[in-house]
């Protein structure tokens, strides 16, 4: 039964888009929806000595009122070598800083020449799948043909990509239409992200909501299991 699970894209997101990633025998970034401030998908948090600390890419929003996620480009090419030292100056005592510091720093090198948002997102996204060991299978929601409202939308991606089962972030209970899916004999199922166990993390008060290279920098190659493993591989419905 082919899994199917369509978000769109964030930059370096936290461990539960990773955990859906798991899921997803194909992952679909639904970036020709319509662009948000204030939102994922162009910042994130680290964990600080005082605090979580936001890293935001500057984008060109400024009369683009309607502008969808992949028409969004970069406002200035000079935040990718300033994420990096942020980060390196934040986390450079971190027990497994090292042993990502070079791929993660290449990612960078290789974002401050991306103009296009969504681009430097899927980078990213690929990227850090690779270190969780992840083979992330990673389309666009472009690469289909289009429909009228969302929720038959999600159903008729899960069609075009041959899948039985939608695997959705638990956020989308609030508009998504469960006979629709039930009609195009689509198992649908909402991810639950509760019960993640807590991991060693640099600058304590604990908290789960910050950026996966938090999780990388403080336990290394142990980071897949505080994503998936402790659950044993099952899903809620």
């Amino acid at each position: 039964m082919k899994s199917l699970v369509i978000l769109q894209s964030n930059y370096i997101p936290w461990k539960g888009y990773f955990d859906l990633i798991h899921d997803a025998d194909e992952f679909i970034l639904f970036d020709d929806m319509q662009y948000t401030k204030r939102d994922w998908r162009n910042r994130n948090q680290i964990k600080t000595e005082k605090g979580q600390e936001w890293l935001t890419i500057p984008v060109e929003v400024k009369g683009k009122f309607f502008q969808r996620i992949d028409q969004t480009m970069v406002a200035d090419s000079s935040w990718a070598l300033s994420h990096w030292q942020t980060i390196r100056n934040v986390y450079r005592r971190a027990p497994h800083f090292k042993q990502y510091a070079e791929d993660v720093e290449g990612l960078y090198l290789e974002a401050k020449e991306i103009p296009r948002l969504s681009d430097i997102n899927r980078l990213f996204l690929e990227g850090v799948a690779r270190l969780l060991g992840l083979s992330a299978n990673l389309k666009w929601s472009t690469d289909y043909p289009s429909t009228e409202g969302r929720t038959e939308r999600l159903v008729q991606l899960c069609r075009f990509a041959g899948a039985q089962r939608y695997v959705s972030g638990p956020a989308a209970r609030s508009y998504i239409e469960p006979e629709l899916f039930e009609a195009a004999n689509v198992e649908l199922i909402f991810k639950d992200y509760s019960g993640y166990p807590e991991y060693p993390q640099s600058f304590p008060p604990f908290t789960h909501g910050v950026t996966v290279l938090d999780l990388l920098f403080n336990v290394g190659s142990d980071a897949p299991w505080y994503i998936w493993g402790w659950r044993e591989g099952s899903l809620s419905s």
